[in-house]
């Protein structure tokens, strides 16, 4: 229901569109790597800071990370802003293949739309403190400046060190292919490097003298491929090579994966790394190897909110998706040139959403869909799932890329830099605005809100998957830049 408190917000969310819009962009173009949002952190903490907020920076022993607050008394309401862009993923605004900074193939890019994640949470925050000041409201909002979510970093450091304490619900948005508040969850998981050391030798002439680091990590490539037989199938186990050595020539005495292992569960995450550890010593074993396990962070499966969702899907209706130009329509068309039908009809099966093939033929979905996906496991890890097992939380997505593009990719980065995408953080702030305010100014919507999270979490508690002397991994992409 519309509020005038609500009415505030967003009247202050459309006149300040060029700000919001403004720092979109330039946090698409900055597009900075996890953990090395220098420019982006600062520029989100400077125009709160200069907006009364009070900034603390360098939170949790990132130095992107920051807190911004603004009210005081409760309730007290967060919303997440995602900083973090993708390696390798440098593109032009532009519905063809075309990467920025002259090809490079390490050039960074945002193809997860985090440049619309931040700016979301900007607005949403501003908008709402417009409403507290306007109204007289007590209560806090807080905005949560977050690094690394792609390599579950921020928020997972965040939570273990008290930074998300005191919360009493959590917002965060996230840019997708429909406007929408889904009840699935996403997978558990840790993140791990695998170090082994050998013997370097003269592969040709003395190849008898060597041991081969990398015969290690094919090794336990090998173990965890036969693996893959006897776990859950929502388990994944991926992984990269970092360093093979350097010339066929030389045994390479040092090599380097680095894993991703994903469960439903926490507690199957856990027992399949027992079991990941184990293929690594067999590994040393078969190998005549040594190794070390460089552990980089863990997360949870998220706990879905049903009443927060019903709130943030509400107030979508309320404010209306945006509607597009013949310039923005021609441009989603072209790109969605770049998949076939089939990848499309297939991309659409798989996303469960209820209507899902009903959009063959859409390319900008407008439609807002009911809270959906009960009990539907995703193979995907946010550690948004970490704040939703200390308070009530919600991501929401609204339609910023073109249905049915693939994550990840140069086509998520190319929308994300035009006004299809601008449109969906000025939409998507209005509504986190206005969730923010409901859950400020309506204690029953907050309690019925608190009901859900406590039975679904059935009387567990929250323990972090950090060991509590672990450090932010703040170099863990120093090799790729």
């Amino acid at each position: 229901m519309t509020t005038p408190e609500k009415e505030i917000a967003r009247t202050w969310i459309e006149d300040h569109r060029d700000l919001i819009t403004d720092a979109h962009q330039q946090a698409w173009e900055l597009a900075e790597v996890g953990l090395q949002e220098t420019e982006t952190s600062r520029l989100l903490a400077d125009i709160l800071e200069d907006n009364g907020f009070t900034v603390e920076r360098g939170v949790a022993g990132m130095p992107t990370a920051f807190v911004a607050t603004y009210g005081s008394g409760g309730p007290v309401i967060g919303v997440m802003a995602e900083l973090d862009a993708l390696p390798g993923l440098s593109q032009e605004a532009v519905p063809y293949l075309q990467p920025r900074k002259g090809g490079n193939a390490h050039a960074a890019g945002h193809g997860c739309g985090h440049c619309g994640y931040a700016a979301t949470a900007l607005g949403a925050a501003l908008a709402v403190k417009a409403a507290i000041e306007a109204h007289g409201l007590p209560g806090t909002i807080k905005c949560f400046g977050c690094p690394a979510e792609e390599t579950l970093v921020g928020k997972v450091f965040m939570v273990r060190d008290g930074v998300f304490d005191g919360l009493d619900a959590c917002l965060g948005h996230h840019p997708g292919s429909a406007n929408a508040a889904s009840l699935g969850t996403g997978v558990a998981m840790n993140s791990v490097k695998f170090e082994f050391f050998g013997k370097a030798s003269h592969a040709g002439g003395s190849p008898e003298q060597g041991i081969s680091a990398l015969d290690a990590v094919e090794l336990m490539n090998v173990g965890v491929n036969y693996m893959r037989e006897h776990v859950v199938q929502e388990t994944r186990m991926h992984y990269v090579i970092e360093e093979g050595g350097h010339e066929p020539n030389v045994v390479p005495a040092y090599a380097r994966s680095w894993y991703y292992l994903r469960a439903p569960e926490r507690d199957l995450v856990d027992q399949y790394y027992a079991w990941l550890l184990r293929i690594a010593d067999g590994a040393d074993l078969m190998a005549g190897t040594t190794h070390k396990v460089r552990f980089l962070t863990g997360a949870h499966n998220s706990i879905p909110n049903h009443p927060l969702a019903e709130c943030v899907v509400a107030n979508m209706r309320e404010v209306g998706a945006p509607t597009y130009t013949k310039e923005e329509e021609a441009f989603a068309a072209e790109l969605a040139k770049s998949i076939s039908p089939e990848e499309k009809r297939a991309a659409l099966r798989k996303s469960r959403l209820p209507d899902a093939l009903e959009l063959m033929d859409v390319n900008i979905n407008q439609r807002i869909y009911d809270p959906y996906g009960e009990g539907q496991v995703s193979g995907g890890s946010t550690d948004v799932a970490e704040v939703s097992w200390i308070t009530p939380t919600v991501e929401f997505s609204t339609a910023a890329f073109v249905v049915a593009m693939p994550g990840h990719s140069w086509q998520h980065t190319a929308v994300s830099g035009t006004s299809i995408a601008h449109k969906s953080t000025v939409f998507a702030a209005m509504v986190m605005a206005s969730t923010a305010l409901d859950l400020l100014t309506d204690p029953e919507i907050l309690n019925d809100v608190h009901r859900d999270w406590k039975a679904r979490l059935a009387g567990r508690s929250y323990t972090s998957p950090l060991p509590p002397d672990l450090n932010p991994p703040l170099d863990q992409l120093e090799s790729q830049h």
